[in-house]
């Protein structure tokens, strides 16, 4: 039954990225068990920076960050939305467990087998770590979390996640936040900072071609899951990056004039030759803008933690 629900819902976001104009498909379904695969080469490229400067963040300031989730509580609720393989995230939860800190983790991702994989290897490396983890759609998981255990909930949403939000699901998921939340409740959230565009556009448009088997996946998952028939063959990425604004777009454009059936829509789409299908936005911030997004929400910027380079920054959050 869960099986049919999911299904149901990406035949329904398709149906309606495919019959806008101009067409797109969400981000969210990137990350199936092979999408997030991909996913984990593309954070181990030299040019994506992102990875290195959050794990450069955790390990120097591990302590300040464990710190600050533990002050005036004996004990709290450790939740991370899109934990994935939860690299960066077991720098803090090795120095919490060394430091006895009383908490329970509680990994929430799309992607069942990232789930498993992330629970096996924590069994392995921190044996008495007490993990609740959940798998599917974190906007659906915050809301069955509220009220979980009345502890302080500290909630991660790590390696700049919220910059593949419009401005619209931006205000949605931290309104979210602030309802889950209560006083006192905590969130750090990643934020990559606008910085020069070679450096972003190298980091987005890979020569290795990570990025293009990414957003090409998502189309086999389509073939797979709506009995779609699309050509990945007859497409290419492209990505761009307005410095005005932040945003970093990706696109796939269809190479050829092409009608692509999609069975379990039981419909045709047709595409004209280089049209394009927007396919994810990742956006940059800055400090002012961090500080805005906090206070219009209901919290209040505690602490902010950024790499040398000041590339990124994981900005630690209270709930007023």
């Amino acid at each position: 039954m869960e099986q049919k629900t999911l299904v149901t819902d990406i035949a329904a976001d398709t149906l309606r990225g495919f019959s806008a104009n101009p067409k797109f498909l969400l981000s969210k379904y990137f990350y199936d068990d092979a999408g997030s695969s991909i996913f984990q080469d593309i954070m181990k490229m030299p040019e994506y920076y992102l990875t290195n400067c959050e794990f450069e963040i955790f390990s120097n300031n591990k302590k300040q960050i464990t710190d600050a989730f533990r002050e005036g509580v004996s004990a709290f609720d450790l939740i991370e939305l899109g934990s994935g393989d939860g690299l960066k995230t077991k720098i803090l939860l090795q120095f919490l467990v060394d430091n006895s800190a009383s908490f329970h983790y509680i990994p929430v991702d799309i992607s069942d087998k990232a789930n498993i994989d992330l629970v096996k290897s924590l069994k392995s490396e921190m044996p008495f770590l007490n993990v609740n983890s959940k798998t599917g759609d974190y906007f659906q998981e915050v809301k069955k979390l509220n009220g979980y255990s009345g502890l302080r909930k500290v909630i991660l949403f790590l390696g700049s996640n919220i910059g593949n939000f419009s401005d619209e699901e931006i205000n949605l998921f931290l309104w979210q936040l602030s309802k889950l939340c209560h006083k006192g409740d905590k969130t750090l959230i990643g934020f990559d900072l606008k910085k020069s565009p070679d450096l972003i556009m190298k980091a987005y448009n890979d020569s290795q071609g990570h990025t293009r088997r990414f957003n090409l996946n998502h189309l086999i998952r389509l073939n797979r899951e709506l009995n779609a028939n699309f050509d990945p063959h007859n497409f290419e990425q492209h990505t761009e990056y307005n410095p005005l604004n932040g945003k970093v777009k990706s696109f796939l454009i269809s190479k050829t004039e092409q009608t692509v059936y999609i069975a379990s829509l039981d419909q045709n789409f047709h595409l004209k030759q280089w049209e394009p299908i927007f396919m994810e936005l990742s956006r940059k911030f800055d400090l002012e803008t961090i500080e805005k997004l906090a206070e219009g929400h209901g919290f209040k910027v505690d602490k902010i933690f950024t790499d040398t380079h000041n590339f990124f920054v994981d900005s630690l959050w209270i709930k007023q």
